[in-house]
């Protein structure tokens, strides 16, 4: 029973679980451990199996889509604060500025979720 059990949590499962758990961690050290999280994820892609292996592609899908979502607010940001000179940036400075805390609190969030399913033996 246990050989069935450890072919569905699958290898990888450690690596998965410290991938999430540098994800979380990401807000209080200023974003630099998402980075070691995303490391880890592609160190263990190769040789995780079973569900280790599907948190560790939505550890992966889920840095790359934050990625690109805050490159975005970034570059709206800019403008904004160029255009801010002028009076009329400084609400989208201030949207733009929520929405980039908002995705931050997401990312966590969903790191927090998919940290519970995997110990949980749940899908991400």
């Amino acid at each position: 029973m246990t050989d069935q059990y450890s072919e569905v949590r699958g290898k990888g499962r450690d690596g998965a679980v410290l991938a999430w758990i540098l994800y979380i961690l990401s807000i209080p050290s200023a974003n630099l451990l998402v980075l070691a999280g995303l490391v880890v994820a592609y160190a263990c892609r190769g040789s995780a199996t079973g569900l280790a292996a599907q948190h560790i592609e939505a550890q992966i899908r889920l840095f790359w889509s934050v990625f690109w979502i805050t490159i975005v607010l970034w570059g709206l940001i800019a403008v904004s604060a160029v255009a801010s000179f002028l009076l009329i940036g400084i609400p989208f400075l201030l949207l733009f500025g929520l929405l980039l805390l908002l995705v931050s609190v997401w990312f966590t969030v969903k790191s927090v979720l998919g940290l519970l399913a995997l110990l949980n033996d749940r899908p991400a």
